[in-house]
C-alpha cells in the first residue's frame, strides 16, 4: 500500500506548508512532488522528470495559461465590469436585487474565467457594498459571494477540470470533449442550487430594491455591455460542432471524428481571447510600451497558477506510478460498500481536502483516486467526474476555507468565521447532496 502512504505524506506537506507554514499553494504542490519521489522506489529521479515532462509537455497546461490570460484580458478590457452593469440593470431594481446580480454574475463570471477569487473579488467588490445598501447583513453578504464563487469550478473549463482529465489515471478513462457537455449540466444544477440559497437569504434579511442611483437604465447598460454576451456565445460554438447531431454530419462530411480532431480546450481560449480583446479594444493598450507593461502585470496570475498545475499534474502522475488509484480503488472496493455510501465517503473525502487546499491541487491529490473509484463502482466516467468536480467547489464553503472567504470578507470587513455555519449548511451540505445524486444518476446530465 505505499501509494496510500505517498498519497498521506503529499497531502501532509501541502497543508503542512499552506497552513502552519503559511507559504503559496504553488510551493506547496513542489514540495508535495518531492515527497512522492522517494516512495516510487530506485528510479525515483527517472520517474520524476518522466511525470515532470509530460505534465510540462500537456497541451492542457498551456490551455491553462490561455484561460488565465483571457481572464485578465477582459478585466482590464473593462468587459467584466460592462456584463454586472448589464446584469445589475436587468435585474437590480426587484426585492434582494444586488443579490440575485451578485448570484447570477458569478455563474456568468464562473463559465469564463473559473478562478474563485477572482469572481469573489470582482463581483463582491461591486455587489458586497450594494447588498449592505439594501439591508442585508454583512456576514450574509460575504457567506453569499464566497459560496458563489465555487461556481467557477463546476462549468467547463477550469484548472482543476483540466488537471482531472490530465491526470495520468483518470485520462485513459475520459475524453474531455465528452466531458464538456455533463459537466455544464452539473454546473447548472450547482447553480439552481445557488438560486435557492440566495432566495433564502433575501427572505430572511428582508431586503429592499436596490436604489435607481445605483444602477444603470437598461438602455444604457444594454447600449454599453450587450457585446459581452458574444463571450458566451463563442463559448457554445465549438460545444455545438462536438457534440449531438452536428457532430455525427460533420464527421460523415469530413470522413474523420470531429470530436476529436477539433480541440475544445485549444479552441475556447483562443476565439475568447478574440473576442475580449475586441470587446475591450478602447480600454486596451495602443502602444508596444503599454502592451509590455499590461503583460507584465499578468506575470503573478502566471507564476502562481502555471506553478500550481504544472506540479500538480507532475505530483499526480508521481502518485499513479506508485500504483496509488489500483491500491486506493481496491481499498474503497474492498469495503464492499453500496453506491451511495461509497459516493457520500468519495465527497467527505474530497471536501475534507478542499477545505484547507484550492480545488485545483485537491483534484490532484485526491480526485483522480475518488474518480477511478468510482469508475471501478461501475459509475460512468463522466458521471464520476461532473460529481468529484462538484464536490471540490467546496473550497470556501468549508473551515478554515480558501482564498474566495477571505476575500469576501475582506471587502465586507467581517470577521470570517461569523461565515462558516452558514457555509456549511447553506453550502457544503447541499453540493454533497448533488454530487452523491449525480453520482446516484437521481440528477441527470
Amino acid at each position: 500500500m505505499i501509494g496510500i502512504w505517498a498519497l498521506g505524506a503529499y497531502l501532509a506537506v501541502i497543508l503542512l506548508w499552506t497552513t502552519l507554514i503559511k507559504r503559496s499553494v504553488g510551493e506547496a504542490m513542489i514540495m508535495g512532488f518531492l515527497v512522492i519521489l522517494p516512495f516510487t522506489g530506485a528510479a525515483a529521479a527517472q520517474i520524476g522528470w518522466s511525470a515532470l515532462y509530460s505534465a510540462a509537455t500537456d497541451e492542457i497546461v498551456y490551455a491553462t495559461m490561455a484561460f488565465v490570460f483571457m481572464g485578465y484580458l477582459l478585466d482590464k478590457g473593462g468587459v467584466l465590469d460592462r456584463l454586472i452593469d448589464l446584469l445589475n440593470s436587468l435585474i437590480g431594481g426587484v426585492k434582494g436585487g444586488p443579490a440575485w446580480v451578485s448570484t447570477v454574475a458569478s455563474a456568468g463570471l464562473g463559465g469564463v474565467v473559473h478562478n474563485q477569487a477572482a469572481i469573489a473579488a470582482t463581483v463582491g467588490s461591486v455587489t458586497i457594498p450594494w447588498m449592505e445598501k439594501s439591508r442585508l447583513d454583512k456576514p450574509a453578504a460575504a457567506t453569499l459571494v464566497a459560496g458563489n464563487a465555487g461556481m467557477g469550478i463546476t462549468f467547463p473549463f477550469s484548472a482543476s477540470m483540466f488537471v482531472l482529465v490530465g491526470s495520468a489515471t483518470v485520462g485513459p478513462l475520459l475524453n474531455i470533449n465528452a466531458l464538456v457537455l455533463p459537466l455544464l449540466f452539473g454546473g447548472l444544477w450547482c447553480f439552481l442550487h445557488r438560486l435557492i440559497v440566495t432566495w433564502l437569504l433575501i427572505r430572511k434579511s428582508g431586503m429592499a430594491p436596490l436604489d435607481a442611483a445605483h444602477r444603470m437604465s437598461v438602455r444604457a447598460a444594454l447600449g454599453q455591455g450587450w457585446a459581452t454576451l458574444l463571450l458566451f456565445v463563442v463559448v457554445a460554438i465549438p460545444l455545438v460542432i462536438t457534440s449531438g447531431f452536428l457532430t455525427s454530419a460533420l464527421s460523415d462530411w469530413t470522413g474523420g471524428d470531429v470530436s476529436k480532431s477539433v480541440s475544445v480546450i485549444v479552441w475556447i481560449p483562443v476565439v475568447l481571447l478574440i473576442t475580449g480583446a475586441l470587446l475591450g479594444r478602447k480600454q486596451l493598450p495602443r502602444t508596444g510600451r503599454a502592451w509590455a507593461e499590461l503583460l507584465q502585470g499578468s506575470a503573478p496570475r502566471f507564476g502562481i497558477v502555471g506553478v500550481t498545475v504544472l506540479f500538480a499534474f507532475a505530483g499526480a502522475n508521481a502518485l499513479a506510478a506508485t500504483g496509488l488509484p489500483k491500491q486506493m480503488t481496491a481499498l474503497l472496493n474492498g469495503m464492499n460498500l453500496p453506491l451511495w455510501l461509497l459516493a457520500i465517503l468519495i465527497g467527505l473525502i474530497v471536501i475534507a481536502v478542499a477545505a484547507p487546499l484550492s480545488a485545483t491541487a485537491t483534484m490532484a491529490a485526491v480526485g483522480t483516486v475518488g474518480v477511478a473509484a468510482l469508475v471501478a463502482a461501475g459509475v460512468p466516467a463522466t458521471t464520476a467526474a461532473v460529481a468529484v468536480l462538484v464536490f471540490s467547489s467546496c473550497e470556501a464553503a468549508v473551515p478554515p476555507g480558501g482564498a474566495p472567504l477571505y476575500v469576501a470578507c475582506g471587502i465586507a470587513d467581517v470577521n470570517p468565521i461569523k461565515t462558516f455555519a452558514r457555509l456549511l449548511t447553506h453550502y457544503a451540505l447541499p453540493l454533497l447532496v448533488i454530487g452523491v445524486l449525480i453520482i446516484l444518476g437521481v440528477l441527470p446530465i
